[in-house]
């Protein structure tokens, strides 16, 4: 990566400003995004009630887009199952609906096997650069008073989630929820089959270069271009001199034009965008995993991508650089 292959003299690299040439419509929608109106939709109201089941067992009461709602409620402002009931009870007597309010119990409860529907962007024929990355977020434990005060012992855990970003609209198309030891490139597969449509490039970091990384892509979509730097270490294929495969063009680029110039020649730089996303996930949804089981932390991401797709999808900036 740049910044780490000129430690020594990255104060001489300026950095690029740019100016937004939308900005009216942007600090609309930046706005627009704490709007209940805009997370409290009419679509939920009217499909609030759950559809009578056919089959044996009890009624539920609550439709799945009901419960989506209110997770979707609790993801963007950041609250508790309880106070997002309580959110929710004061929407709807505001509203002066007839409607009843799910529990703080439901929510979990219907948390556990909520099918979350993912976003299908409109591409219009054209292919996908998927950009990927992965994060670490923190579990529900002791916070970082307690460990700093007490310095408690007990081992911190966490979950490591990958995303999948569109590089022409950036939507993150796709995500999974690992455990912390889960490689990256073993999710390679799994991203991949969240992306509707042909891909054509695919970008990722060091973590991804893995023979299973290059192979999952060419079994998926043999034509796509996989852009991943080889180790430092890496050493070319055993038939780099007749049939080279993309490793062994990436580490004969680099030979002939250094790190830097690969970057620059292969496009690789676009990984920014999706390092973008992980840093927008954090700041707006948090750095931490509020549910306590694997399903429902599953569900808590699904909840969160579709809030920050949204999101996007309010506005975005224009921008364009000025230095």
């Amino acid at each position: 990566m740049p910044f780490k292959a000129n430690a020594d003299r990255r104060h001489h690299i300026p950095k690029q400003r740019h100016r937004v040439t939308n900005p009216a419509a942007y600090d609309a929608a930046l706005r627009q995004r704490g709007s209940l109106t805009v997370w409290f939709t009419e679509e939920a109201i009217a499909a609030w009630k759950a559809e009578p089941r056919t089959t044996r067992g009890g009624q539920p009461r609550y439709s799945a887009l009901a419960i989506a709602t209110a997770l979707t409620l609790r993801a963007v402002f950041r609250l508790a199952l309880r106070q997002t009931e309580g959110l929710i009870g004061s929407i709807i007597a505001l509203l002066g609906l007839d409607l009843a309010v799910p529990d703080h119990t439901t929510l979990s409860r219907r948390a556990e096997t909520l099918q979350v529907p993912r976003a299908r962007p409109h591409r219009r024929g054209r292919p996908l650069h998927l950009l990927v990355d992965s994060t670490g977020l923190k579990l529900c434990g002791a916070g970082e008073w307690l460990l700093e005060k007490h310095g408690t012992k007990t081992r911190r855990a966490w979950r490591t989630l990958h995303i999948g970003t569109d590089a022409d609209t950036g939507h993150i198309v796709a995500a999974t929820l690992t455990s912390s030891d889960t490689s990256d490139a073993s999710q390679v597969g799994p991203l991949l089959d969240q992306v509707d449509g042909p891909v054509a490039l695919f970008t990722a970091d060091g973590a991804y270069d893995w023979d299973s990384g290059y192979d999952d892509v060419a079994v998926r979509h043999p034509e796509a271009v996989v852009i991943v730097p080889p180790r430092a270490n890496a050493v070319p294929s055993s038939t780099a001199d007749t049939a080279p495969t993309q490793r062994d063009r990436h580490l004969q680029s680099i030979e002939e034009r250094g790190r830097m110039g690969w970057q620059a020649a292969s496009g690789y730089n676009w990984r920014a965008l999706v390092e973008a996303d992980v840093s927008r996930f954090k700041r707006v949804i948090g750095d931490a995993l509020r549910s306590r089981t694997d399903r429902r932390r599953a569900t808590e991401v699904a909840i969160a991508v579709g809030a920050l797709n949204r999101m996007l999808d309010l506005g975005r900036p224009e921008y364009v650089r000025t230095a």
